[in-house]
């Protein structure tokens, strides 16, 4: 499959709403319920609702606010203060990506300095390619799991999806030695559970 460059201008701060097909995905291989999630890029919360359902407690936080208020308006990717991280057993997000995957990269170090527990990350799905990401994935004992998403996300929210494919990329709170690799799709039946 060859992947085509968007000619969707970006602009700052743009909301990229995740389904919650996406989200339930993530729920199935990874229940979270009674779990304190923190939920850094929560845009209209349409994660955070998926994870609040499924019995989690969830606070949200994002660096703008679009049509719901959060429990705290913060830059994840700026400087950090004594805050909810030590509170949380988990972070659940979609991050923002940048150009390059930067800032993506950038969330998934701050991730997993501020969470010593779960870490799930909604990411393209060659976001573990390359050597400089080995600190993630390779040489990271704490990385547990991708879940390549069988279906293309709608980040618009009309049905239509992009050219990129996209999975969920899980650290856990320990050692893990060898990752997994597990699919999830809209559709539940035929899944490798």
């Amino acid at each position: 499959m060859t992947v085509i460059a968007s000619n969707f201008e970006r602009k700052a701060n743009d909301l990229y709403q995740t389904e919650p097909w996406a989200t339930e995905v993530l729920l199935r291989h990874f229940p979270m319920a009674g779990l304190h999630v923190w939920e850094p890029a929560a845009g209209n919360h349409m994660m955070a609702d998926v994870l609040k359902a499924s019995g989690a407690k969830v606070f949200t936080s994002d660096i703008a606010t679009y049509d719901r208020v959060h429990d705290n308006n913060f830059d994840f990717l700026a400087g950090f203060h004594a805050g909810p991280s030590d509170f949380f057993g988990a972070i659940i997000t979609n991050p923002p990506y940048g150009k390059g995957n930067r800032d993506a990269v950038k969330f998934a170090e701050l991730a997993l300095e501020r969470c010593d527990g779960m870490v799930a990350l909604l990411l393209t799905a060659k976001f573990d390619f390359g050597k400089t990401r080995r600190h993630l994935f390779q040489n990271n004992p704490r990385f547990m799991a991708k879940i390549a998403l069988l279906d293309r996300v709608s980040w618009a929210g009309n049905g239509e999806t992009g050219t990129e494919d996209h999975a969920w990329y899980v650290w856990g709170p320990g050692s893990y030695g060898t990752a997994k690799m597990l699919y999830g799709g809209k559709q539940v039946e035929g899944e490798d559970r």
